[in-house]
């Protein structure tokens, strides 16, 4: 068997995290559709069953300790019950659900007592920014923050909940003016991952050039477009596998050679020059730091750790 060997970017290879991270593009009623601001109704159906399969896997098997957290939806008891049915559905014997509606729900005492002692966490759809406005400079997100880079924990988000792990966080843009520069507005995120920005619904909801903008502003960063029932499984804060039926699209402005972001007033057109992009079916993958597409198929992907010299 082939084995992939790669050199970790880090200075200090005590910064790479033990936990992973699985961001997944969304499928589900978030109660909210942010990017038109108004509310919106469907169905309340989720994810397909098998990335749950794989976040159960990663965390330890059907009978480890997994939190759902709702704070990102405006229908946070409807989501819960939803996903405690979803994963019933695969065997799953111990799931609970923490419904953190405010800063001072973020600082109860119980909940903190729970995820530190669960397998995993997965965030749910809503809007991103109030999981950066209720869990910022909280001890629940550093308790998180802490075991993802100290023990084999892992972190789920569909899609706000995918879109806001990263430092660099999309939290409004309408894909159908997000050509115009000023229309894709970011802040900080969760900072689970540095030198990414997640997007997501990306290919339904035609995010190209809102995340091509987000990268454009920030080229020192990876653009991760999810698709529906699609997602990144990230180990070692760099190794990314897409997972699921559809495409991740990576865009990579490392070696952009023209934009015209830093001059134009807002509201005008974007101009870009080779941008580059990747797509990502289940089996490929990504390095961040090596900026390298891999195809994962038949391929050993532990890491070898190498020195420089």
């Amino acid at each position: 068997m082939q084995t992939l060997i790669f050199v970790w970017n880090e200075p200090n290879s005590m910064q790479i995290p033990k936990g992973k991270l699985i961001a997944i593009g969304g499928a589900e009623d978030k109660g909210t559709d942010p990017e038109k601001g108004e509310g919106y109704h469907t169905n309340l159906n989720f994810i397909e069953l098998g990335i749950l399969r794989r976040i159960v896997e990663e965390a330890g098997g059907t009978s480890a300790r997994l939190e759902i957290i709702t704070t990102a939806s405006t229908i946070p008891y409807e989501v819960g019950e939803n996903y405690l049915n979803a994963f019933g559905k695969i065997g799953c014997t111990d799931i609970g659900v923490i419904h953190v509606r405010n800063r001072e729900d973020a600082q109860n005492e119980e909940y903190l007592q729970r995820i530190s002692r669960c397998a995993g966490v997965m965030f749910s759809g809503g809007n991103q920014l109030r999981l950066t406005a209720i869990f910022g400079g909280t001890r629940f997100l550093d308790i998180i923050r802490n075991r993802y880079q100290q023990e084999n924990f892992v972190i789920a988000g569909t899609s706000a909940g995918a879109m806001a792990m990263s430092s660099t966080m999309i939290y409004e843009g309408n894909a159908t003016r997000a050509h115009l520069k000023g229309e894709v507005k970011i802040t900080t995120g969760l900072g689970f991952m540095d030198q990414v920005i997640f997007d997501s619904h990306f290919e339904k909801r035609g995010r190209f050039a809102r995340l091509a903008q987000a990268v454009s502003a920030n080229p020192s960063c990876i653009g991760i477009g999810l698709g529906e029932d699609t997602g990144m499984l990230i180990t070692y804060g760099n190794r990314m596998e897409a997972i699921g039926s559809g495409l991740v699209i990576i865009v990579d402005g490392h070696e952009i050679r023209y934009s015209n972001m830093a001059d134009i007033p807002e509201g005008n057109p974007l101009s870009i020059e080779n941008l580059k992009v990747h797509f990502c079916a289940r089996g490929n993958g990504y390095l961040v730091g090596e900026r390298t597409f891999v195809e994962l198929m038949g391929v050993d992907t532990t890491p070898v750790m190498t020195d420089i010299y």
